[in-house]
């Protein structure tokens, strides 16, 4: 019981200043960057006088919003809705956060979630398109999702009707992973009639949202929803779309994001089709099998990598490299260097990673995370 409640208060020291700060208005992703920038951490920002805060260029409407919150917030009470629903929330300095989504421009600053993220959905691809689809893009759509999913590549998605619903169907069919990100908060099903599909992908996925318990559908959250799904993705494959849809908005975060962006040629006079279409006349891959996509992405052994991981365990030599390794190609002697491990400990405990697919060779004795 003592450790059960050790428990339950570490969890509200540690989600006070971020479920806080998300009540304040005007304080999104950006400000609150900034804040932590300048103060150091979330709970320093969290509890800086007002002083300090007029200090830095808050404003005084804002320091009011902020301590309106610091002296109403009840913070058993908010993480007791969250267990009723079985909803977590996941700060961006968590280790549980996804780590493709920490790294763009505008991550959310907390995610709400219902069900598990698990480290293989790092190996994602996003599938979107219009709620109207037609009986061929629900044929392509089911072709990609349940091909990439049997390959090992989580499906990220919207739960929308039409393509999202026929990828996330798909990938748990394929008996994949697939993870739904909601306009709404966690607990709120949009569209209701995917209700059951919602409690499957809960059972063997996620689902995720930056709103919190209770929050209600609404028209103005989606299109900010749409960055998380290119975000927590390596590509994003729109099956068909209008040119003017939310699809279209996603394949434009995820090029903003740095991400690939593949397309499902259509007809050429079809409506549904256009805004695929215009992608590929703008560079993006057009694509007409998975193995396409799983070339460019270099995917093509994601189901041996995380079956793999599963079998290797982590050990602390393979912390410490990982956390020397980064996106930048290193020489095994400068990794031998900054760890300050012998050789013979970094060759074996980098063929290891290798292996579980945690990272990559670029050249000869150059190394990266995957």
């Amino acid at each position: 019981m003592s450790d059960t409640l050790n428990d339950d208060a570490r969890e509200a020291k540690e989600l006070t200043p971020w479920l806080g700060f998300q009540r304040v208005p005007g304080i999104g992703p950006a400000r609150l960057g900034r804040l932590v920038e300048l103060f150091g951490s979330v709970a320093s920002a969290w509890a800086a006088p007002t002083d300090d805060l007029r200090a830095v260029g808050v404003s005084d409407e804002m320091i009011r919003a902020i301590d309106r919150v610091r002296n109403t917030l009840d913070i058993e009470a908010e993480l007791g809705r969250m267990r009723r629903a079985g909803v977590r929330a996941i700060p961006l300095n968590s280790d549980e956060y996804p780590r493709l989504l920490r790294h763009v421009t505008s991550s959310p600053p907390l995610l709400f979630t219902r069900g598990q993220l698990a480290p293989e959905d790092d190996v994602a691809v996003a599938i979107v398109g219009t709620r109207r689809s037609s009986s061929y893009g629900i044929h392509m759509t089911t072709m990609f999702a349940s091909g990439l999913a049997a390959a090992g590549v989580t499906i990220v998605s919207g739960l929308a009707h039409g393509v999202d619903t026929a990828a996330h169907r798909a990938a748990l069919e394929a008996g994949g992973r697939t993870v739904a990100v909601f306009g709404s908060g966690p607990d709120v099903i949009y569209p209701a009639q995917n209700k059951d599909l919602a409690r499957r992908i809960i059972q063997s996925g996620a689902v995720v949202s930056e709103h919190p318990v209770g929050v209600k559908p609404d028209a103005r959250n989606f299109p900010a929803r749409n960055r998380i799904i290119s975000g927590m993705s390596r590509g994003v494959l729109v099956v068909e779309a209008p040119t003017q849809s939310g699809a279209m908005l996603t394949a434009s975060f995820a090029a903003d994001q740095g991400r690939d962006v593949f397309a499902v040629p259509g007809q050429a006079t079809s409506d549904k089709s256009a805004g695929c279409h215009a992608l590929i006349r703008n560079g993006a891959t057009l694509v007409t099998n998975v193995e396409q996509i799983l070339e460019q992405l270099d995917l093509a052994s994601a189901k041996t990598q995380r079956q793999t991981r599963m079998v290797l365990p982590e050990t602390p030599n393979q912390r410490i490299l990982y956390a020397v390794l980064s996106t930048e190609p290193q020489h095994v002697d400068d990794i031998c260097h900054t760890s300050a491990l012998p050789i013979h400990e970094v060759s074996g405990t980098l063929l290891e990673m290798e292996l579980k697919g945690l990272i990559r060779q670029t050249a000869p004795q150059h190394y990266v995370r995957a």
